[in-house]
């Protein structure tokens, strides 16, 4: 009958076994990394591509539920993204999303944008009223826009009223920025209205729940 290995050995294999168990969370780490570098590159190509061709969607990757639909700037806080379709948290965690119940991005009427506080709407905490804010559409237009409206809204009691009849532009992110959690009800909202135009909240005559 073989004999049972020695305690010393042992004590060896559960030190391998730690240290196989430590590189694997370690290469685990290096791939969500090399995931969140990667991304953005992809998502900067696939609008590149969109403003090149009359073919859409154009998806960052084969498997990708969502695609960039317009590019969004706030010169004032380094705000320089694409927007992707879509507002749900899958989509949010590579970028702005839009949200398919409001105007596309260079289309008439309202356009409503969602973005993380902790990531990429971060910046809006530093956004102040009348600083511009351009956003590309489909045909390469740079629209510009001026922050007109900052306010915090209860997303459990409170509509925030808009309306097609006019453009303009809804950014919209959790609040407060440094809170511990992401599921309160609090809302930061910017809006911005276009240059050139006298369109401002209180004409808008539909509404839009958040």
């Amino acid at each position: 009958m073989p004999s049972l290995p020695k305690v010393e050995n042992w004590r060896d294999v559960l030190a391998l076994c730690l240290v196989l168990l430590g590189l694997q969370q370690i290469g685990s780490a290096g791939l969500i990394k090399a995931k969140a570098a990667v991304a953005p590159l992809l998502i900067d190509r696939a609008w590149a591509r969109s403003l090149e061709s009359s073919e859409r969607p154009i998806k960052p990757w084969p498997w990708a539920d969502t695609w960039p639909v317009g590019k969004l700037q706030v010169p004032s806080v380094a705000i320089n993204l694409p927007v992707l379709y879509g507002d749900s948290g899958n989509v949010l965690a590579f970028g702005p999303g839009y949200s398919p119940r409001s105007s596309l991005p260079g289309g008439v009427g309202l356009t409503v944008i969602s973005g993380h506080r902790d990531t990429h709407f971060a910046p809006l905490a530093d956004v102040a009223v009348d600083e511009m804010v351009r956003l590309e559409g489909f045909d390469g237009a740079q629209r510009l826009f001026r922050v007109s409206n900052i306010r915090v809204v209860n997303a459990h009691s409170e509509q925030i009223n808009i309306g097609d009849a006019d453009s303009g532009l809804l950014l919209v992110t959790c609040y407060p920025f440094d809170a511990l959690s992401a599921n309160g009800p609090l809302r930061y909202v910017v809006f911005a209205e276009p240059l050139m135009s006298e369109s401002n909240l209180s004409q808008v005559r539909e509404s839009y729940p958040f």
